[in-house]
């Protein structure tokens, strides 16, 4: 498995913990050496290890949480961290979110997560066969 995969499936872990509620994969997800950090939307930057872990018990904990989706994923690599940019479907509309990945013993870890509401998406560009 190449990194970008690797990548992949370590976002795929953070959001299958977050469909099945499940704490233990959450808190397996996230990175123990490099510090962390969460933005939630309409949160306030939350700081260290304790602090996102606590957010998590709370949204996981909540029946009333979001059911998201991710899709469309796109990785950035830089060595041994990497960005994934992604989309976040719920019931009440789109988030665009990115996912920071630190490079931890032989697996990709999360250092930080950070989700906000899709406004507006940008115009499409129209394709030669449009214009004419």
């Amino acid at each position: 498995m190449n990194d970008s995969d690797a990548v992949l499936a370590a976002n795929l872990e953070f959001y299958r913990a977050f469909a099945t509620r499940d704490l233990v994969a959450m808190d397996e997800v996230w990175a123990r050496e490099a510090p962390v950090a969460c933005i939630h939307p309409g949160w306030p930057i939350l700081s260290g290890r304790d602090a996102v872990m606590e957010s998590w018990q709370g949204i996981l904990a909540n029946p009333q949480a979001p059911r998201i989706a991710c899709y469309d994923e796109r990785v950035v690599l830089y060595g041994e961290t990497a960005l994934v940019l992604c989309e976040e479907e719920l019931e009440s509309g789109t988030l665009v979110a990115s996912n920071f990945f630190v490079r931890e013993g032989d697996g990709w870890r999360l250092a930080h997560h950070q989700a906000s509401q899709l406004v507006a998406r940008r115009p499409q560009r129209p394709t030669r066969s449009q214009l004419n």
